[in-house]
């Protein structure tokens, strides 16, 4: 399975707690973030992730920003993409079950690293419903 992530530099330390775990679950991870603390525009280092999942080159998306909303919004312009900001594990198990959300982005001023590293994982783990839920998803624009 292959993984993009991305950051701006409110994301570098969840984006590198993030990239090891998935590596330690045999996940290829293509790193389009910075790794460095200045101050950056997350929009450069988020459209390349969701090229990457929209074109189907990466089975997964990550986003990683300050407050998660100006990562989620730049990745949501881009066709197929289905980016929810979630800020607990309950949001993710819905965005992945109800809203087959293929991107997850992540507000690092907002959760600490364990409990993004916990989200990851159920975003991961948790299934598309369909039936209803896809009948709703293909009446979203550019789907």
């Amino acid at each position: 399975m292959k993984i993009a992530i991305g950051n701006d530099h409110a994301g570098t330390e969840y984006k590198l707690a993030l990239v090891g775990m998935l590596k330690s679950m045999g996940m290829e991870v293509v790193n389009y973030g910075t790794d460095g603390s200045d101050s950056v525009d997350y929009a450069d280092y988020i459209h390349p992730v969701a090229e990457e999942v929209s074109s189907g080159k990466a089975d997964w998306g990550i986003i990683i920003c300050g407050s998660g909303n100006g990562a989620a919004m730049t990745a949501n312009k881009h066709q197929k993409i289905r980016a929810a900001l979630c800020w607990n594990k309950e949001i993710v198990a819905l965005a992945r079950e109800h809203n087959n959300a293929n991107i997850l982005s992540l507000p690092a001023r907002f959760i600490a690293i364990p409990q993004a590293l916990d989200m990851v994982k159920t975003f991961l783990n948790t299934p598309f419903e369909g039936g209803r839920h896809q009948i709703r998803i293909e009446k979203i624009p550019c789907y």
